[in-house]
């Protein structure tokens, strides 16, 4: 098999819970090689669950995670090795110039010196950081310290790039470097990223394909045109149809609970 037609994130029959609550039932989910894949759903929807658990953050209650092949279960090294992660509220050392931290996580990784020291220059670069390699995080913004730490998940060159919530606290510019940083490794190196946002906008202009989470499920898996032609909208804004779509559901949940509730008071 190659390496273009293995997932870069498998999910077979993902599910957690926690006592009698369900966080997330039975995902399955195929990411593939190039894909800006979103993941979208109000709060409270599994998708930070589903995140911590496809990074092997958390272990799942059942189901089954391959990254890029190697299942998170029976080869957890392997499967991580592949990917890096960003998460919503990175931690990073802020008495560490921005060269000390990224030599820190080559470390982790046991990267080769001379190839370290050539992805620190080309990352700073990337990230438009070059000017301070030197310069202590501590007196970074936030939108500089968000792109340090994106830099560093990308050091090691990983094949799948997990993110959540991108684009806090970035600043227009450094936004749309971002977007286009992504675009980017997905089209000419093809890689994978799976990114999960609140921004709507952000996700209809980048993601080939989106899933929407809701409840604990994923309701709805397609390109935003499928998205469109499914709410009869063939123009609409993603907005709107991630609305549309997520009330929906609800309101089917609210139906079937009456009808739940009232097939009990009748056998009451």
């Amino acid at each position: 098999m190659s390496d273009a037609t293995v997932p870069m994130v498998e999910t077979v029959g993902l599910h957690k819970t926690y006592g009698d609550f369900k966080a997330v039932k039975g995902l399955d989910l195929r990411v593939m090689p190039g894909e800006v894949f979103g993941f979208l759903g109000p709060n409270g929807a599994g998708k930070t669950t589903s995140l911590r658990m496809i990074t092997g953050q958390l272990q799942p209650t059942g189901g089954q995670i391959r990254i890029c092949g190697h299942s998170m279960a029976d080869d957890p090294i392997g499967a991580k090795g592949k990917l890096g992660f960003i998460p919503d509220r990175p931690y990073i050392y802020e008495k560490l110039t921005a060269v000390e931290f990224l030599r820190f996580v080559g470390g982790l990784h046991s990267m080769d010196r001379r190839r370290c020291a050539r992805r620190i220059d080309e990352l700073l670069a990337l990230f438009a950081l070059e000017r301070w390699g030197g310069s202590l995080i501590e007196n970074f913004s936030h939108g500089m310290k968000q792109r340090l730490v994106m830099a560093g998940a990308l050091l090691p060159q990983p094949r799948l790039l997990v993110v959540d919530e991108p684009m806090v606290g970035l600043d227009p510019r450094g936004a749309r470097l971002i977007k286009k940083i992504f675009r980017q490794i997905c089209n000419d190196a093809g890689m994978t990223v799976f990114l999960s946002t609140h921004s709507l906008d952000v996700a209809e202009e980048l993601c080939d394909r989106i899933a929407i989470m809701h409840h604990g499920e994923m309701v709805n898996l397609g390109t935003l045109g499928e998205f469109q032609q499914m709410v009869g909208q063939p123009q609409g804004r993603l907005e709107e149809i991630f609305l549309q779509i997520t009330s929906e559901e609800q309101e089917m949940r609210d139906e079937s609970r009456i009808r739940d509730l009232a097939t009990e008071d009748m056998e009451g």
